[in-house]
């Protein structure tokens, strides 16, 4: 199987941090973002990736290369400028193929083993997500997930949120042409016609979507 890690955003919410270093480089623990997150897909046995970029992408080229370090094969689809998380991987699916991939966002903390992701099969599902009880930035969630299913979320009720981890299928992009797109409302149709599967993981995961946050990131590491 393979996996995409999303690494096209322009950060703007970390600057000045990302004005000279794209989000995905950024260091938790001493280690790039996405390196913690292609390790974690390394370790559950993927060893072939797509890595997207816009901003500051050459850095990221530079920092990871063609991925031999580890023993696996990246390549890259270059954006110039942002997709959006939809419209990247509708770009990307060339390189992606016809059977069911990991996506990953690059910018997100976690301890999840993509284990059994790696090794699960959709089915007729469209997508399978992987939601996290909701940070203190986002209290009411994203989508609600019941026996198993995702489910949208009634503005009254508070669900789960959407971690920046799925498996998809290249089907979710069926009749969509390359350009800037979010990835929301086609997971959104895709609920609404019964064709997506969650898990909820209450382990170790952060958004890294601020300065304060990856500061607290890194202290509480530290602290550990």
């Amino acid at each position: 199987m393979k996996a995409m890690i999303l690494a096209a955003g322009f950060g703007q919410r970390m600057r000045p941090l990302t004005d000279t270093c794209p989000k995905p480089l950024l260091p938790v623990a001493g280690k790039a973002l996405v390196e913690h997150q292609l390790e974690k897909l390394v370790a559950a046995g993927v060893h072939d990736f797509v890595i997207n970029h816009a901003w500051l992408g050459e850095q990221i080229e530079t920092a990871l290369g063609n991925g031999s370090r580890w023993g696996v094969h990246i390549a890259w689809s270059r954006e110039g400028t942002p997709l959006n998380t939809g419209g990247g991987i509708c770009k990307a699916l060339p390189l992606l193929g016809e059977a069911p991939f990991v996506v990953a966002n690059g910018d997100v903390w976690t301890d999840y083993d993509y284990t059994a992701l790696v090794q699960r099969t959709l089915g007729d599902d469209l997508a399978h997500l992987v939601l996290v009880p909701n940070p203190p930035q986002h209290p009411q969630g994203d989508f609600l997930l019941v026996d198993g299913r995702v489910q949208l979320r009634p503005d009254h009720l508070t669900g789960l949120t959407y971690a920046g981890i799925a498996l998809l299928s290249p089907e979710l992009f069926a009749g969509h042409e390359v350009g800037d797109f979010p990835l929301a409302p086609l997971l959104r149709q895709a609920m609404q016609d019964g064709r997506v599967s969650g898990e909820c993981f209450p382990g170790d995961w952060e958004d890294v979507g601020t300065p304060e946050r990856l500061a607290r990131l890194n202290a509480r590491i530290a602290a550990d």
